[in-house]
C-alpha cells in the first residue's frame, strides 16, 4: 500500500511576515504604511537597487505597478522617510520576523550543516567606529540564511551568536562556528537545542589546542593512510577526498576520533563526544602546502559525517559571503545612521533566500536580479505577491 504523502502547511508569506513587525514610529508621523516600505524597499534590493534613493526612485517608476498591491494611502515616500523608518525599525523584532518565515518555507533541516560565520560591512561605520561585523547561519544544503545579526561596536562575535542561535529551530542540525564561538556557554546552548556542534580550534583556547594537536600527532603518526587501519577501529575514523581542477590537487585527510577520556576538561564541554582533524594537502606546480586544523565536536564516531561539517563551513565564504560582496555590493553599502546597517543586512539576505528558492528560472542570481527588474511579473512572483 503506497502511504500517504504528508502536505505539510503552506508557509505564511513575507509579505504577512511583515506586517507582524511593530512600527518604531508615532501615530501623528506614519505618513506612509510601515508594510509599504519594506516590500519597496526589498522589491528595489530584489532589481539591483542598493541605497534608500533608488528605493525611492524605482518606487516612483513602478508607482502604478505597486498600487496594484499596495495601499501607499500617501503615494511613494522619500528617500529620507526610507532612511528614517530603516535606521529606527528594531533589528531583533525583523530579525525574527526573518526567522520565521525561512522556517516556513523549509521547515525541516535533518542533519543540516548550519554554518555560523561573520563578515565585515566595511563602508558603514563613521569616523572613529571600528568596522561593524554580521553574524549569518547559513544552511548549507538548502541554501538558504537562516538569520543573522549585528556585532556591537562594543562586543564581538561571542555575544552575537547566542542571540542568533535564539531564533533559530536547530534540532537535528550540525552548528559549525570557527574559533571565536568556540565556547563553553555556545556549545551548551547548541546541546540545549538538540543539535550537535562542531567548532575549530585556535589560539582562542591555546591549551586546548595543543592538547587535541599533541593527541593527532601521537594517534595518527607516522602515516596518515596507515593510522585507518592501526587506530581502534571503536575510536578512530579515517576518510580522505582528492580534488583536482586549475592546476591543483588537494587532498584532505579527515581524522575523527572519540578517545576523549584522557581529556580533563571535557565536563566542561556539554555534550562533548569527539576531537577532529583535517590535513589538507595542497599540491601546485609540484609544491606541497599542509595546513592542519583541528575541532570539538558533540558527534558519534563518523569521519565522513565529520567531514561533511567542516565542508559544509567552508562553503559559507563561496556560497553566501562572496554572492552578498559581488551580486549584492555589500561591502559598498554605505548605510550607517542607528539600525539602518543592520536592517538593510537582513533586507539583503531575504533577497538572496527568496532568488535561490526560485525554481522557476535556471541561471545566475545576477541574471535573475536583472530578470526582475525588466519583468514585473516575475518580480511578483519573487515577492509571493
Amino acid at each position: 500500500m503506497t502511504p500517504k504523502k504528508k502536505h505539510l502547511p503552506k508557509p505564511q508569506p513575507l509579505v504577512e511576515c511583515f506586517e507582524g513587525l511593530p512600527d518604531p514610529r508615532m501615530d501623528r508621523t506614519r505618513k506612509h504604511n510601515l508594510v509599504d516600505i519594506l516590500v519597496i524597499g526589498l522589491a528595489t534590493i530584489l532589481t539591483g537597487g542598493d541605497s534608500f534613493t533608488d528605493m525611492e526612485l524605482f518606487g516612483r517608476t513602478r508607482l502604478d505597478w505597486f498600487k496594484t498591491f499596495l495601499e501607499l494611502p500617501n503615494g511613494i515616500p522619500s528617500h529620507d522617510t526610507f532612511n528614517r523608518v530603516f535606521s529606527a525599525l528594531d533589528p531583533y523584532a525583523f530579525l525574527d520576523c526573518f526567522a520565521q518565515w525561512v522556517q516556513g518555507i523549509c521547515p525541516t533541516f535533518s542533519d543540516e550543516v548550519v554554518a555560523i560565520d561573520g563578515k565585515a560591512l566595511r563602508r558603514a561605520l563613521n569616523a572613529g567606529e571600528s568596522i561593524p561585523y554580521i553574524v549569518s547561519a547559513w544552511a548549507s544544503e538548502n541554501g538558504l540564511v537562516l538569520g543573522q545579526v549585528k556585532v556591537d561596536e562594543k562586543s564581538n562575535e561571542i555575544t552575537a551568536i547566542p542571540e542568533l542561535l535564539r531564533v533559530l529551530l536547530l534540532k537535528g542540525c550540525i552548528v559549525t562556528i570557527d574559533a571565536m564561538g568556540c565556547q563553553k556557554h555556545i556549545a551548551a546552548n547548541i546541546i540545549d537545542q538538540h543539535a550537535d556542534y562542531v567548532l575549530a580550534l585556535k589560539g582562542n583556547h591555546a591549551t586546548v589546542h595543543d592538547e587535541v594537536r599533541t593527541f593527532f600527532q601521537e594517534a595518527v603518526a607516522p602515516c596518515a593512510i596507515q593510522c585507518a587501519e592501526t587506530a581502534q577501529a571503536d575510536k578512530m575514523d579515517f576518510h580522505q577526498t582528492i580534488d583536482k581542477g586549475h592546476g591543483r590537487i588537494e587532498t584532505r585527510r579527515y581524522w575523527h576520533s572519540t578517545d576523549i577520556d584522557w581529556f580533563q576538561d571535557k565536563d566542561l564541554w556539554k555534550g562533548l563526544t569527539s576531537f577532529g582533524m583535517v590535513e589538507s594537502i595542497r599540491r601546485v606546480k609540484g609544491k606541497n602546502t599542509i595546513e592542519r586544523r583541528f575541532y570539538l565536536a558533540s558527534l558519534a564516531l563518523d569521519a565522513q559525517r565529520f567531514a561533511k561539517a567542516v565542508r559544509g563551513h567552508w562553503g559559507v565564504e563561496n556560497n553566501l559571503h562572496w554572492a552578498l560582496d559581488v551580486t549584492f555590493r555589500e561591502d559598498d553599502s554605505r548605510a550607517r545612521t542607528r539600525n539602518a546597517a543592520q536592517n538593510l543586512a537582513t533586507l539583503r539576505r531575504i533577497t538572496l533566500n527568496l532568488i535561490k528558492k526560485d525554481r522557476t528560472k535556471n541561471c545566475s542570481l545576477r541574471a535573475k536580479r536583472y530578470l526582475a527588474s525588466i519583468d514585473p511579473d516575475f518580480l511578483k512572483l519573487l515577492l509571493g505577491i
